[in-house]
Order: structure tokens, then C-alpha cells, then sequence
């Protein structure tokens, strides 16, 4: 996956979540994320979806992706096992989850555009 932004392309190996088994386990009980790791939460049409953190160690970047393949919003630093929803406040097709602080250290904004095969100018 590539995430595109002001500073450059950044490249990420990631992980896909594609089934409703695999979204509600996420990153739950993991210890740790490699650097440039990440996991992509795959929806099969746009729509409103909401997040959370119960049972996940480590703090996340949650990056909302619109239908087009940009960043609709970010959720900064999210808090560990806190089961406060997080929303996507609009209609979305993924969610990448990164470490706390790597969208930051990349510099990414709402309207970067997300590079992986199946989301918006990406297909």
C-alpha cells in the first residue's frame, strides 16, 4: 500500500481485513506493529462504519478512506482497550489502522490519496 502525501509516497506492508470475522478481531492482543505495518479494513460498498479500541494494546492512527480512495478523516492516537466508538463520520470503503503517531510523521491529511488495488483511482 502506498499512502500519498505532501512529503512523498510512503509505503506500508499491510494486513486485510476482508470478512466480518476478520474486522472484529483486528489488531486485538497484539503486542506490537511493525513500523510500516498496518491493518486495512475492507468494506464492500461505501457506508458509515465505527471503530474501536476494546482489547488493543497498542495506541492507532485509524485513517477513514472515502469511496474515491482518499483520506476522509484521521483519528489520531487512539486510546488503548477504551470501547468509545470512533466514527468514520461519512460514507467510507476502508480503515487503516497504523501505530499512534505515524500519520503525523508522514504528514497525512484528509484528501492524501491511498494506493491499493480495489479502492477508488486505485482500480
Amino acid at each position: 500500500m502506498v499512502l500519498k502525501t505532501e512529503t512523498g509516497d510512503h509505503r506500508f506492508n499491510i494486513e486485510v481485513a476482508t470478512n466480518d470475522q476478520e474486522r472484529a478481531l483486528g489488531l486485538m492482543f497484539r503486542r506490537s506493529l511493525p513500523e510500516n505495518g498496518g491493518m486495512l479494513f475492507l468494506y464492500d460498498r461505501p457506508q458509515s462504519a465505527s471503530m474501536w479500541m476494546k482489547n488493543t494494546l497498542i495506541p492507532l492512527d485509524m485513517v477513514f478512506i472515502a469511496p474515491d480512495g482518499r483520506v476522509h478523516r484521521i483519528e489520531s492516537n487512539t486510546e488503548p482497550f477504551s470501547t468509545g466508538l470512533i466514527s468514520s463520520e461519512g460514507a467510507i470503503v476502508g480503515v487503516l489502522e497504523l501505530n499512534a503517531g505515524q500519520a503525523d510523521r508522514i504528514g497525512l491529511k484528509p484528501g492524501d490519496q491511498v494506493i491499493y488495488p480495489g479502492l477508488g483511482t486505485s482500480r
